[in-house]
């Protein structure tokens, strides 16, 4: 068993060695019913005090991770305890798991420390940057996620000649139907958000069964949500003589939607419709996409990370 063991640290040498032994049995170096070296063994190979590895012991036992046979030894437990993992230390084991993979592939303690001496410099993002080409399904997709997040959110195309430059601090999120593009143009090892869109809207559910002789309009600048629109309200019984499709880059788009029951549109469009009438939101993105999005935004500016 190798243990690292850093002196003079605010971390106590018991605990270092107390953990080093939970990620152990956790990442399956140490197996189910493995005998642990002795106190006085660990003491005079790494030089520390006896009582130091006897306390440490002592604590593993009490947490049930080893147990002790008389006259044999320390052991690791044929279970692991029940109880649940920190996040410190489930990080410890990411770590742990880290090195042991470096060692698997023969890289040197030094360049694995230098390489995350690296990742640890770079500066941490600032900002969404969502690749799509098609233009008014970037604008949609942009205001979502404006709505989830309060990080700035940028927008480019695929083939954006400034790709390169507006991905510096940035990061890069996609939707499903782009991922392949997106990934082709992006550097290699950057990371790439992929954002899943909603099926089913909630909120026709409340349109069910559908009304009859009940005008509909569907309002969108982006051509895609008027024909899938469409295609959902008749699938979801409405008669196709009672949908009213409003291109709203069109100057004349309002024409006729007065005398709707209600628009379907999506989550920009919206604040266009004029005044009075009942609108029916279909938003674009999946909410576990969005609660993704706010975790990222989480863990970027997270108590431990530079204020941005």
């Amino acid at each position: 068993m190798q243990l690292w063991l850093a002196r003079g640290t605010e971390v106590s040498l018991r605990e270092q060695l107390i953990t080093q032994i939970i990620l152990g049995v956790l990442c399956g170096d140490l197996g189910p019913g493995q005998r642990l070296p002795s106190t006085r063994e660990l003491a005079r190979r790494y030089r520390i005090h006896a009582n130091t590895v006897s306390a440490g012991y002592r604590q593993l036992e009490k947490e049930r991770w080893v147990e002790f046979r008389r006259g044999s030894g320390v052991y690791v437990r044929g279970a692991k305890p029940d109880t649940p993992i920190s996040a410190g230390l489930a990080l410890d084991q990411m770590v742990a798991s880290l090195f042991r993979s470096a060692r698997a592939l023969g890289a040197p303690l030094a360049q694995v420390r230098a390489r995350l001496g690296h990742w640890l410099s770079l500066q941490p993002p600032d900002h969404f940057l969502l690749i799509e080409p098609d233009e008014e399904l970037r604008k949609i997709a942009a205001a979502e996620m404006r709505q989830a997040a309060s990080l700035p959110v940028q927008t480019c195309a695929v083939n954006d000649p400034g790709l390169a430059q507006k991905l510096d601090g940035a990061i890069a999120v996609a939707l499903p139907s782009k991922e392949k593009a997106a990934r082709q143009v992006l550097p290699h090892g950057c990371e790439l958000l992929v954002l899943r869109v909603r099926s089913v809207p909630s909120s026709l559910a409340g349109w069910l069964p559908a009304p009859a002789e009940a005008l509909v309009g569907v309002v969108s600048r982006w051509p895609d949500f008027l024909r899938l629109g469409r295609t959902m309200l008749i699938a979801a019984g409405f008669s196709p003589e009672s949908l009213l499709l409003r291109d709203a880059r069109k100057s004349n788009w309002r024409r006729g939607l007065k005398d709707t029951a209600a628009v379907v549109c999506d989550s920009l469009t919206v604040a266009e419709l004029p005044k009075g009438l009942r609108a029916v939101v279909f938003p674009l993105l999946a909410e576990s996409s969005l609660a993704e999005l706010r975790r990222y935004e989480a863990f970027v500016r997270g108590p431990l990370a530079p204020s941005l």
